[in-house]
Formats: C-alpha cells, sequence, structure tokens
C-alpha cells in the first residue's frame, strides 16, 4: 500500500482533509481579521461620539451642561459665536491639556485621553448658536 499516509489512510483522503482543514482554518483568519479591523473602526469612531459624555463628567460642573458657563466663575459661553471664533482647536486643545494660567481651568492633560480631548472639542464646537 504504497499510497497510504503512516496511518494507513489512502493519500487522495489525505490531501482532501488537508485542503478542508486549510480551507477551514484560512476562513477562521480571515473572519478573525474582519472582526479586528471592524473593532479599531469601531474604537477610532467612539470618541467622537463620546464627546457629550466627557463634556458632562468633566466640563460640566464649571461650564455649565448646556455650555454657557457661569458669570460668577468667569466661564465662556461656549454656545457664542464670538467666543467660537476667538479659539482655534489648538488653542482650546491646549487649554484642556495644561489649564490656563491665572483662572481657575485646570490642566486636565493627565485626566483625559487625547482622542477624549478631540471628541470634547468637537462636542464644543457643537454648541456654537447660529
Amino acid at each position: 500500500m504504497a499510497d497510504a499516509g503512516a496511518d494507513g489512510v489512502p493519500i487522495p483522503v489525505l490531501r482532501r482533509r488537508m485542503k478542508t482543514k486549510l480551507g477551514l482554518g484560512s476562513t477562521c483568519l480571515l473572519v478573525g481579521i474582519g472582526v479586528l479591523v471592524s473593532s479599531l473602526t469601531f474604537k477610532a469612531a467612539a470618541p467622537a461620539d463620546n464627546g457629550e459624555t466627557v463634556f458632562k463628567n468633566n466640563c460640566a460642573m464649571c461650564h455649565g451642561a448646556d455650555g454657557k458657563g457661569f458669570a460668577a466663575l468667569k466661564t465662556p459661553d461656549f454656545t457664542s459665536p464670538k467666543w467660537q471664533e476667538s479659539i482655534t482647536d489648538k488653542q482650546m486643545r491646549d487649554v484642556i491639556k495644561n489649564g490656563k494660567k491665572g483662572t481657575a481651568m485646570a490642566a486636565f492633560g493627565d485626566k483625559l485621553s487625547d482622542e477624549d480631548i478631540t471628541a470634547v472639542i468637537g462636542y464644543i464646537r457643537s454648541l456654537k448658536k447660529n
């Protein structure tokens, strides 16, 4: 029986089994890669969706739940078109990360990820009145 493997199973049968196993393994690998790519895409999209949550959990106590600020605390009105036009995203990121000297604005660079800061900036921009 020269056409048989070590266990006596004919070579053509062994080849079919290997193709089936390889096909199944390849399919599992492709599905796994698809799930990984999908999860990375989902995670990349998530921060933009959580800007409001980041704001409510970290900013609302001084800037108000509606972003209008408090005169007594001298916090800006994020809904004001004038204020929105007076600051760039880069400046806003710097203030959020490092705080603002001479004010009560604390640094959040060690508390918020870059993604959270990007999300909260996007949320603050969305508060602008037209």
